[in-house]
């Protein structure tokens, strides 16, 4: 039967579970809005700049050193998917932050690169230290809006399940503010909680992708994470190569 492939010009595309590390990161299905800025930025042949805007979990706390947080080994994942694409992600996570910290050096860790995408992680800290949900919510929401007005693309990242952020009263408020703020600025989430679960229901314990901190990734969870997030970035992005027919 005939076989029917469709590419987009000037970029090859390879499954991201072709990037699992030592092929134990399962599969999981995350869907995002359509980034049609970041499709158009790649497909035009600039560079791309991706910021990773977080605390720990995205400085990598917990990995055995800088290579092994989730922007590099994102970076290494896109990359590898888009060899013709000039494209880095940078690491704006530092070790500790809240919302509030974060939004203090937005304007020179993340609007002064220009980025063509921002990810943000963040909330784990405010639900430790037992904040207000309600005023972490006006707070991104806030920085929603700064990120909106210079036309920055964003995808939200909520919190990993871990003891010790399992354990913190209050916890799921954050997830759940998060979500409401992505509802409300009809921008993406990357639910890092509910893929969690998923590698988990797969076989992937989250005893095997979180360090003996009990609350950070080790190398492996920050490389699945990786994984799962590069597949949802270029589905939103359209780059997918579609196949029909057998």
């Amino acid at each position: 039967m005939m076989r029917l492939i469709l590419v987009l010009p000037l970029l090859t595309f390879f499954a991201p579970a072709a990037f699992a590390a030592d092929g134990r990161c399962p599969r999981v299905s995350v869907h995002l809005p359509p980034l049609p800025s970041l499709r158009a930025e790649i497909a035009s042949g600039e560079a791309v700049t991706i910021v990773a805007l977080g605390s720990s979990s995205t400085e990598g706390a917990g990995g055995s050193g800088p290579e092994a947080s989730y922007p590099a080994r994102l970076q290494a994942v896109l990359r590898e998917a888009l060899p013709r694409v000039a494209l880095q992600v940078v690491n704006a996570g530092r070790s500790g932050e809240t919302s509030r910290e974060m939004m203090a050096r937005m304007e020179r860790d993340v609007l002064a690169l220009e980025p063509d995408l921002v990810i943000w992680q963040a909330g784990g800290n405010e639900a430790l230290r037992g904040y207000d949900p309600q005023e972490f919510a006006r707070l991104m929401a806030d920085g929603l809006r700064r990120l909106g007005e210079a036309g920055i693309p964003v995808v939200l990242m909520d919190n990993q399940n871990s003891p010790r952020l399992l354990a913190a009263p209050g916890n799921r408020r954050f997830s759940e503010e998060l979500a409401s703020v992505a509802r409300e600025f009809s921008v993406g989430l990357f639910p890092r909680g509910r893929i969690m679960t998923d590698w988990a229901d797969q076989g992937l314990p989250q005893t095997a992708v979180l360090a003996a901190d009990g609350l950070h990734h080790n190398d492996l969870g920050y490389a699945c994470l990786a994984v799962a997030l590069s597949g949802a970035l270029l589905e939103a992005a359209g780059l997918t190569t579609q196949v029909a027919g057998h």
